[in-house]
């Protein structure tokens, strides 16, 4: 029996996979056209609230996917997505479609692929989709299109299990820069001088601001070890300090999270998303030129790996 091909080689009928052109450890796949457009037109009956209302739906999508990409796709993503080396993905729909609720269905049944999404308080159901354009009066950096997006984990504030992070990109006009930014723990340069400072492993109070409609405060350190090594939590935003020895070394974490090498900047496509391990991923956005015209529409899933 023949060895089976490093992932960043692999190719079969149902798709391949090659290294991300703009990041060293991110991997893309490329999906095969008849099996996309297949799936689409088996849940074309399917509508979007259906979904939204209905949470064993999201799985019949996901199992749907898998029977014209092949049982094995699913294992596959899970490997990448829990592999260290890796970490993340980026897949999309090729051009088969720009209607919105394609997009929206195609992004469950990969999420779901992985396991159940989780409720997103600012949207009210399991996924969120948000503007970012030329003007903006929202209470966090998410939506402000000329400011950096500084480099943080989701599900800080909120004590349910964000083990996967998913962001698809639904359309995008006038827009000049806004690239997605991603630090991979291993890559950060002064990583462990940060996780080994005892504040490293203090708790940290967290409250979220009044957009995201939640009201529960959550606990929890900066660095702990997981099941897949050394994991992060953290968001400038939305982490409160006790006093200015905790804020001190927050600022000197994010600021050498921001300078760090390691952080790349990731081309997403329209129709196209990126799937992250959100315990050993940060994540962020570079700011977008000024225009009066700018249009971007993205959809943020996250979750939990299923049992």
């Amino acid at each position: 029996m023949n060895a089976p091909l490093p992932l960043n080689l692999y190719s079969n009928t149902h798709y391949e996979i090659s290294p991300h052109p703009d990041h060293p450890r991110l991997l893309h796949l490329r999906l095969n056209h008849q099996a996309l457009r297949g799936f689409l037109e088996d849940v074309r009956h399917i509508d979007v609230q259906n979904l939204e209302y209905v949470p064993f739906m999201r799985f019949h999508l996901a199992n749907t996917l898998l029977a014209h990409m092949g049982e094995e796709f699913a294992a596959t993503l899970q490997r990448i997505v829990k592999d260290r080396k890796h970490g993340g993905f980026t897949l999309g729909l090729e051009n088969t479609s720009s209607d919105s609720e394609d997009f929206v269905k195609f992004g469950t049944a990969i999420g779901h692929i992985l396991g159940p999404g989780n409720h997103d308080s600012m949207s009210g159901t399991y996924y969120a989709r948000f503007l970012v354009k030329h003007t903006d009066a929202s209470d966090s950096y998410l939506r402000q299109a000329y400011r950096l997006f500084t480099l943080h984990t989701d599900g800080t504030f909120v004590s349910e299990a964000t083990d996967w992070l998913l962001m698809m990109k639904f359309s995008e006009l006038n827009a000049i820069g806004g690239e997605s930014r991603f630090l991979h723990l291993d890559d950060w340069e002064e990583c462990e001088q940060f996780a080994q400072n005892p504040l490293g492993s203090q708790p940290m109070l967290y409250k979220a601001p009044g957009s995201k409609n939640v009201t529960e405060q959550v606990e929890r350190p900066v660095f702990f070890l997981g099941e897949y090594g050394l994991s992060v939590s953290f968001i400038d935003q939305f982490v409160q300090p006790k006093n200015s020895v905790q804020a001190t070394y927050l600022y000197d974490l994010s600021q050498s999270m921001e300078k760090s090498s390691g952080t790349k900047t990731v081309t997403l496509p329209v129709g196209d998303l990126v799937v992250l391990n959100n315990y050993f991923y940060l994540h962020g956005r570079a700011p977008f030129e000024p225009n009066e015209q700018l249009h971007r529409e993205l959809m943020r899933q996250r979750g939990m790996f299923a049992e």
